[in-house]
């Protein structure tokens, strides 16, 4: 025992004998004996050290922790919606549009949130609702720890919490009284079923109800009667009690019902500083790698606590989050769909004994693909329910009398995976768990590859989807070269052919010790700053963002000087004799005599006039700097006047190389052999007599 929790248990087993005794055993001014006094204090500290042992840790079975952690250290502050706020849109297409304004999240409206603990201390019957994983269980464990701390504590009101899991609420014969008792007597304290008669008349208990969801189906009724006649004969104390959002059925008249909300960005970032506090560096690489835009569908599943305990778990193994996010996001999928039912022992329900969680991935796999290939995040209650019947009608080995509602209830309610987001409209809980089950079903449908390149290959809705089929592929090679063959063919006119014909010929046994792709990207980076320096008015930040993302996956470092090469208009970087200089040192270039160049750049620069320059001026003098570049690497100066179009063709042409390295990286098997012809043919054109 730490010397903290030595302080905590001491302050809070004095504190709390001291509450018993004035509770139940005070008597106008008659004393109380030492012995009493004595067994009061020490089955005081037992309380303590009972509720520390049993709910004052963090330790989740279903995800691979070696030791559980102290609650109080992770713990990060839990804030709720009034259920009211969380409210139905009025259809399917109308969340449609919402989702596609806001990118990725289903949280539409800006609510105002407040902290949950507060809200305990002003809400005498409160009931906390909310999926699985997000934190229902914690909070009011929570809750019960501020309470032990009595005045210093969170928690405002003097109280004994008492935690009982509804989940043993299992026999006709158990009553909340017993319960109780029961917790008393445990402990060891005198006449148990005194103390506990005494606190309840008082209204000195907190009385934490967790689970409504985990009563047995055939128990719940009496479960519901029992807690509504308990909490009217007791009013004066007061009860804090936890259901899954989709099987509450708001039968507590009393009870205030709130909804956890999903973690944003601060709680994400806070949970992850408290789990790596002994490392406060590793939290900030942590939080910093997840923020980027490549890892937004992973920041997705961070707003569950639970699945944001099993990514810390994931990044503490190896600083990083694996390349084949695949493996993480099937994790995290087995957390919901097996280890989290079964530590919650909610398997008893009949639908789970008889269809397998390999059966269901496979029928969630299918909704997926069917909803995601038809552009459509939220289905109808109705449609669903059909192809969850279909499924287990023309599926052999599937329970073929299951109720499909039945099916669809159960998903919802136990597991999480669906959510009623409009009345009888339904979407995956995760964005990131539909494009994971989309690829899943792909991965195990081969014939369906070439439709998936010919048709999304330059669809920024499918990139995660096409990463995730590269990472549950066995061999990814078949994919990566389609996606190879199709790539070329985004180039839409002769004039980028010819354009990039050039960056390959340009550059081609150059003395450079680069890969040539390589040179390549950095060719065509220089061409897009002279292309836009002759029209201002073309847009290339995404083509030249897209090239230093190639370039650092081909292990050529593509300095910002060079990024930033020909970008301003001011007479810092424009006239600046450095860049030359940059590029001459990395010989990506044949048969370019830089000192001419370098020669010719000098005397343009020493005909500046002094004074202002007018914007005429400007362009004249980017066309002559243009005509100098040009002549001196042998390019057409015609081919850098795209057009609109052209560059919007240049820019899909890009993204597919990218994504194609990105499917590379992300992939668990590749043919050596095969991915060196598709690196040494990337940005080049093949001669078309030879296709």
């Amino acid at each position: 025992m730490t010397g903290f929790e030595s302080v905590f248990f001491g302050e809070a087993a004095k504190s709390l004998a001291g509450l018993v005794l004035k509770t139940a055993w005070e008597v106008g001014n008659k004393p109380i004996d030492e012995p009493i006094k004595r067994l009061i204090f020490t089955a005081s500290g037992q309380y303590v050290q009972n509720y520390e042992q049993r709910h004052g840790n963090l330790k989740v079975v279903c995800v691979r922790m070696d030791a559980p952690v102290r609650l109080d250290e992770v713990y990060t502050a839990v804030q709720v919606l009034e259920r009211s706020q969380v409210g139905y849109f009025e259809s399917a297409a109308t969340l449609q549009d919402l989702f596609r304004e806001k990118g990725r999240g289903f949280e539409f409206q800006k609510i105002e949130r407040q902290d949950g603990i507060t809200v305990a201390n002003q809400q005498q019957y409160l009931m906390v609702l909310g999926s699985p994983g997000v934190g229902k269980s914690t909070f009011l464990r929570k809750v019960g720890l501020e309470a032990l701390k009595q005045k210093k504590g969170a928690f405002q009101h003097e109280c004994l919490p008492v935690f009982l899991k509804l989940q043993d609420f299992n026999s006709t014969e158990i009553t909340l009284d017993q319960l109780i008792i029961h917790e008393f007597a445990t402990c060891g304290f005198p006449e148990p079923e005194k103390t506990a008669k005494s606190f309840l008349q008082k209204g000195k208990l907190l009385i934490l109800l967790d689970g409504l969801d985990e009563v047995a189906t055939d128990h719940v009724d009496r479960a519901i009667t029992q807690i509504q006649n308990f909490g009217d004969r007791h009013r004066n104390n007061r009860f804090i009690a936890s259901c899954r959002i989709a099987a509450y059925k708001s039968g507590f008249q009393r009870f205030k019902d709130i909804v956890i909300a999903a973690f944003d960005d601060g709680q994400i970032e806070e949970f992850i500083r408290h789990w790596f506090r002994l490392e406060p560096e590793i939290a900030s690489q942590c939080w910093d790698l997840l923020k980027q835009t490549e890892y937004a569908a992973t920041k997705e599943l961070a707003q569950t606590p639970l699945l944001l305990t099993l990514l810390c778990v994931v990044y503490d193994e190896s600083q990083n989050f694996p390349k084949n996010r695949a493996a993480v996001y099937g994790e995290a999928l087995d957390v919901l769909l097996k280890k989290w039912a079964a530590e919650k022992r909610l398997k008893r329900d009949p639908i789970y004994r008889e269809l397998s969680p390999e059966l269901e991935q496979i029928l969630l796999a299918e909704i997926a693909y069917t909803s995601f290939a038809a552009d459509q995040l939220f289905f109808s209650k109705r449609e669903v329910t059909r192809q969850i019947k279909d499924f287990l009608v023309n599926n052999l080995n599937a329970p073929q009398h299951l109720d499909g509602e039945a099916v669809l209830t159960a998903i919802e309610v136990q597991q999480g995976l669906f959510v009623e987001r409009a009345r009888d409209t339904y979407s995956f809980s995760h964005l990131t768990f539909q494009e994971y089950l989309t690829a899943q079903h792909l991965a195990q449908q081969p014939d369906l590859m070439q439709a998936l390149v010919e048709q999304h290959l330059t669809d920024d809705r499918w990139r995660e989807v096409f990463l995730l089929v590269a990472g549950s592929l066995s061999n990814a090679t078949p994919l990566l070269e389609l996606m190879a063959a199709k790539t070329p063919t985004l180039l839409a006119t002769e004039k980028l052919k010819a354009l990039v014909n050039w960056v390959d010929s340009a550059t081609a046994g150059s003395l450079g010790d680069y890969k040539p792709a390589a040179k390549r990207v950095a060719a065509l980076t220089l061409t897009l700053h002279l292309s836009q320096s002759i029209d201002l008015n073309l847009d290339f930040s995404r083509s030249l963002d897209l090239n230093l993302d190639l370039s650092r996956f081909l292990d050529f470092n593509l300095s910002l000087d060079l990024y930033h090469f020909f970008f301003h208009l001011d007479r810092s970087r424009f006239f600046s004799l450095n860049r030359p200089r940059e590029f001459a040192k990395i010989k990506i270039f044949k048969q370019v005599d830089f000192t001419v160049l370098m020669a010719r750049l000098s005397g343009l620069k020493a005909r500046i006039p002094e004074g202002e320059l007018s914007e005429e001026f400007y362009q004249r003098f980017a066309n002559q700097l243009v005509q100098i570049w040009c002549g001196a690497l042998h390019l057409q100066p015609e081919w850098l006047e795209l057009s609109e179009q052209e560059v919007e063709s240049l820019k899909k042409y890009l993204s597919a190389n990218q994504l194609l390295i990105r499917c590379k990286e992300a992939a668990v098997r590749v043919s050596r052999e095969s991915w060196a012809g598709i690196e040494q043919r990337m940005l080049t054109v093949e001669d078309e007599e030879k296709v």
